[in-house]
């Protein structure tokens, strides 16, 4: 399956922004959907995931609250609802498509795409 991330830009501290993850060449069905993301400098880092039938989410405590997951199996996308955007959420965001498990951890997804960079000012 092929991923490619969309909907990033540049906005003022406290916007808000819908990231979309669309699939091509294959299901979303059978895979758990992350968004990482990844800051210049730093290494690539859990944002949120969301399990195959979107019954369950997890986030990282830095977007708890503040961001929205979620999927849609019958268009093979996969969101990122922003809200209450900070300076320190400016990265590049990456969705990912893991078959086997729910995981925090980058290196266990399988399909990865072109990010989309996420630039907040203050």
């Amino acid at each position: 399956v092929q991923l490619q991330a969309s909907g990033g830009g540049l906005v003022q501290d406290g916007d808000s922004l819908r990231l979309s993850c669309a699939a091509s060449g294959g299901t979303i069905s059978t895979y758990n959907m992350a968004w990482f993301r990844q800051a210049p400098g730093k290494e690539r880092e859990f944002v949120a995931s969301i399990s195959l039938r979107g019954d369950s989410q997890f986030y990282a405590d830095s977007v708890k609250g503040r961001f929205t997951i979620s999927r849609d199996n019958t268009k093979n996308v996969v969101f990122l609802q922003m809200n209450s955007l900070k300076p320190e959420d400016t990265a590049i965001y990456y969705c990912g498509a893991d078959s086997k498990r729910i995981s925090r951890t980058f290196r266990t997804y399988e399909h990865w795409g072109p990010g989309t960079l996420v630039t907040v000012s203050s």
